[in-house]
């Protein structure tokens, strides 16, 4: 960087600035369904810098907190109003970063990112720096992973924005100064992280000469301890997360089949979240909705004594249920006692319920069918509740069918089964499984036409530009 005055290697230290782009990969663009036109950003504090080896906390009272893998940039050099021909040359040096952040506080920050990506230790970085001038800003790669397993691996030359244009995109809007930070996007196989998982995240140049390597960056995770002070602001409670059906969302996630949706979850680490042995009361139904819920305890007749009559828990969820809302009640799997009859399933239907979802029995199916509401059952059953169930509580945490649904959980049922999508993920998940839908259509046509499935399902590389080709002509 002869005449820019390229300052000495800083080492991995607090930057003045965190710029980060929120979507710069194809693969991750398609795995979102969505492919921007242009690079957008959000800003980091510099105190969630850490170095590798370190130690980040899961906030307490928090289940998504996601590693994403990136390729860093530390400026060398002032860089203002630069051309993409000279971006390059204001970077000082390439390495490794995690932009680490927490799914349940992304609502609340209105796209800031501020709460969900800012926090202490959400910004590895390190732990060595390559300089830039040995290495080809397009022949860079990213590759991350979890507890030893390989989960995110791209190159530069699969982003939409390349690191040059970024760099001189922000310089049109403000000053890059030596020792800023810019994180470049992650690729597809972000992954969600639970307390004792350890994240690796490396950056290299394989088409350099002797390959030079951030090495790796790793990080644990561990359990944060300190809630969360309901009287000074927004709490990442999926309870408050009910609004996260907007119409636009509620119609993708009516579009999509629930076994589209469950391979997108599996691909984020989520393999238990399907409520098993359930069935729909009416075939043909589909159920979208926020979980509303509803817990029975084993019969004991005392117990059922003081809770079991007037107006129990039944009683007031069925009371309580909102429009839009999916009551889900945990009954352990017990069929042997109905969990509702027809004039509980008037009352959600009247209420605007988008469903019931119970591992119990239905009293009165008949009836319960003509009401018009979907229901999604472990069977019928003609005795009341009292036979084996005491209501207990509602608006808690409860087990439905072998799967955990909190209040805010979004509910999508149809002939496939029942699964569970966490408020935070929803939008990804649903825009990532009409993404696939679409891809299997094609490759349906294909088979039609005769060409074996071999390479083409999946696809092959010659298949994948192919199927490239079609869409671009869309």
């Amino acid at each position: 960087m002869t005449g820019l005055g390229r300052p000495e290697h800083p080492g991995v230290r607090r930057p003045g600035k965190i710029i980060a782009v929120h979507t710069s990969y194809a693969s991750r663009a398609a795995e979102g369904g969505g492919r921007p036109a242009h690079p957008s950003y959000f800003l980091k504090p510099p105190s969630s810098v850490a170095a590798s080896g370190g130690e980040v906390e899961r906030p307490f009272g928090t289940a998504h907190l996601t590693c994403e893998g990136e390729i860093a940039l530390v400026i060398g050099a002032t860089a203002r109003h630069v051309s993409r021909e000279e971006a390059w040359t204001h970077v000082g040096w390439v390495s490794a970063a995690n932009d680490l952040g927490v799914g349940e506080l992304r609502a609340q920050d209105h796209g800031s990112n501020l709460r969900a990506k800012g926090g202490d230790g959400f910004t590895p970085l390190g732990p060595e720096l390559i300089d830039a001038r040995t290495v080809d800003p397009a022949g860079l790669r990213v590759r991350t992973w979890v507890n030893g397993e390989l989960v995110q691996d791209d190159t530069s030359a699969g982003m939409l924005f390349p690191p040059e244009q970024i760099v001189a995109d922000l310089s049109q809007h403000l000053t890059l100064e030596p020792g800023d930070v810019i994180l470049t996007g992650t690729p597809a196989g972000s992954r969600v992280l639970s307390p004792g998982d350890v994240v690796e995240v490396e950056v290299d140049a394989p088409g350099a000469p002797a390959t030079p390597t951030s090495r790796r960056l790793r990080t644990t995770v561990v359990p944060g301890h300190v809630p969360f002070d309901a009287g000074l602001g927004a709490l990442p409670d999926p309870v408050t997360a009910r609004g996260v059906l907007t119409p636009e969302l509620r119609d993708k996630l009516t579009r999509t089949p629930v076994a589209g949706l469950s391979a997108q979850l599996r691909k984020r680490g989520l393999d238990n979240v399907s409520i098993d042995g359930l069935h729909a009361l009416v075939p043909g139904v589909k159920i979208v909705g926020s979980a509303r819920t509803l817990r029975f305890v084993p019969n004991r007749e005392d117990l059922f004594a003081s809770h079991g009559g007037g107006y129990n828990a039944q009683k007031r969820a069925f009371d309580a249920v909102a429009p839009g809302e999916v009551l889900v009640i945990e009954a352990r799997g017990e069929p042997g006692a109905a969990t509702l009859g027809d004039v509980l399933a008037l009352r959600a239907h009247v209420r605007g319920a988008a469903g019931i979802v119970t591992d119990g029995g239905v009293r009165d199916a008949d009836a319960v069918a003509a009401v018009g509401i979907p229901v999604f059952s472990a069977g019928r059953h003609p005795a009341v509740l009292g036979r084996r169930h005491v209501p207990w509580d509602h608006d808690l945490t409860v087990a439905c069918g072998g799967a955990t649904v909190q209040p805010g959980d979004v509910i999508v049922a149809d002939a496939d089964g029942v699964v569970v999508i966490p408020p935070a993920l929803a939008e990804d998940v649903a825009d990532a499984a009409i993404a696939q839908e679409d891809e299997d259509a094609w490759i349906a046509e294909q088979v039609k036409a005769g060409h074996p499935v071999d390479g083409l399902f999946p696809m092959n590389a010659a298949w994948r530009a192919r199927y490239a080709e079609w869409r671009a002509r869309q």
